[in-house]
């Protein structure tokens, strides 16, 4: 038996709220001062421009990080996150076997512009 969906909403209430785009991490290097292990990601929207981004993808090694295409929520208020101010929140969901709250990368399964809006 499925396990019962949450309350129904409007998407005009929540979906159309957010403002998800594509982006693609241009580094990915240790965040310095955050409590637990995490990148600090520079992210190219395309026209929304270069965000910064403090996630917990430790369980790809930077360099597989790089050039990936992410999706990214631009309307969040920038919040600190250690020693970085974080102003895009790039989208993941934790994998197997990985620690509470370490993620992997929400992607496209083909390549798209850059800054495309999801929908």
């Amino acid at each position: 038996m499925a396990t019962p969906l949450k309350d129904t909403v409007m998407p005009a209430d929540t979906l159309d709220r957010l403002d998800i785009r594509l982006g693609r991490i241009l580094s990915a290097e240790p965040a310095p001062g955050t409590p637990k292990p995490a990148y600090r990601l520079s992210v190219d929207f395309g026209r929304y421009g270069v965000r910064t981004s403090v996630g917990r993808f430790t369980g790809h090694p930077p360099e597989e990080l790089i050039g990936m295409q992410v999706l990214g929520v631009l309307n969040f208020e920038a919040r600190p996150v250690g020693d970085t101010v974080s102003d895009v929140l790039i989208l993941g969901v934790q994998f197997t076997g990985a620690p509470s709250g370490d993620a992997t990368p929400l992607t496209p399964a083909r390549e798209a512009k850059l800054g495309s809006k999801v929908f």
